[in-house]
C-alpha cells in the first residue's frame, strides 16, 4: 500500500477463541489494528488513547459489557467517537435494537466472516464521507440564499435548495425542469409541482423586493441582474448549481 494512503484504524474487543478476525486485520494492508482486549475497562482506556476509526466489539466482555463501554466512551469522547460495530452471538432483536439506539453503526451476528466485516467498514466510511460532503453543500447553498435575501422560513427556500442539490448531482435535470425537477421535489415534500414552481418564484420575488441584487451580481462576478430584471426559477438554480460545481 502506498504510504500516502491512510490506513483504517481498528480496535478489536472480541472474546472469541477463534483469532480469524484479529489475524485478518493484522495482515491486511488497508487496516491498522491498534489494539485488542476482552476487558471492558481496558477497552475504554485503550480507545481513549488510540482513538481508532472503528471499534469492533462483542457485547459480553469482562468487567463492563459492550453497552457500558459504549456509554462511557460517548461521555468522554463526545464528538470524536469511533464508529462502533457490535459482533455477537446475542442476536435477539432486543440486543440489536438497543445497540442501534445507543449509537452503534452496525450489528453483526457471529460467526462473522472477516471479508464481510471489512466490506461493511469500508461502506460506513463511504457513507460518512458522502454525509460530510452533503452537509458542506447544504451550508454553501444556505449561505448563498441568505446573502441574496431568500428567507429560510418560506417554502420556496426549501424547494430551491433541493433543486440546487439535484442540479449539482445531475446538471442535465435543468433541461427538464417541469417534467423532472418540479415533480421530484414535489414528491419529496408531498406537494404538487405547481406549488413547487410558485414557491420558488415567490422566494425569488422576496429576494428582489429586499433589494439585494448587488449581492447576487457580486456573488457571480457579473452584473447580470437589475432591480427590474428577475431570473426565472431555472436560471437561478442553474447559476447557483454551476457555482457549486465549479467550486468543487
Amino acid at each position: 500500500m502506498e504510504n500516502n494512503v491512510k490506513k483504517i484504524s481498528i480496535y478489536l474487543a472480541d472474546n472469541s477463541e477463534d483469532k480469524t478476525l484479529e489475524k485478518y486485520f493484522y495482515e491486511n494492508d488497508k487496516f491498522d489494528l491498534v489494539g485488542k482486549s476482552v476487558v471492558g475497562q481496558d477497552v475504554v482506556k485503550d480507545v481513549l488513547q488510540t482513538k481508532p476509526d472503528f471499534l469492533v466489539m462483542e457485547i459480553m466482555l469482562s468487567g463492563m459489557d459492550g453497552f457500558m463501554v459504549l456509554e462511557e466512551l460517548k461521555q468522554q469522547l463526545k464528538n470524536h467517537m469511533p464508529k462502533v460495530i457490535f459482533i455477537s452471538n446475542l442476536s435477539h432483536s432486543g440486543f440489536v435494537s438497543k445497540a442501534m439506539k445507543e449509537g452503534a453503526s452496525y450489528f453483526m451476528v457471529k460467526p462473522v466472516m472477516p471479508e464481510n466485516l471489512a466490506e461493511r467498514i469500508e461502506n460506513l466510511l463511504e457513507e460518512k464521507s458522502e454525509s460530510k460532503d452533503q452537509k458542506q453543500l447544504d451550508e454553501k447553498i444556505s449561505n448563498i440564499f441568505i446573502s441574496i435575501g431568500i428567507p429560510a422560513h418560506i417554502k420556496g427556500y426549501q424547494f430551491l435548495r433541493e433543486a440546487v442539490k439535484l442540479a449539482v448531482e445531475e446538471p442535465e435535470i435543468i433541461g427538464s425542469i417541469t417534467k423532472r425537477l418540479y415533480p421530484t421535489i414535489a414528491e419529496k415534500f408531498e406537494t404538487s409541482s405547481s406549488k413547487v414552481e410558485r414557491g420558488m418564484r415567490h422566494a425569488i420575488e422576496v429576494a428582489w423586493n429586499r433589494g439585494k441584487i448587488e449581492n447576487i451580481n457580486t456573488l457571480f462576478g457579473l452584473k447580470i441582474y437589475s432591480s427590474n430584471e428577475k431570473p426565472t426559477n431555472g436560471e437561478l438554480i442553474a447559476l447557483i448549481a454551476d457555482k457549486m460545481i465549479m467550486e468543487g
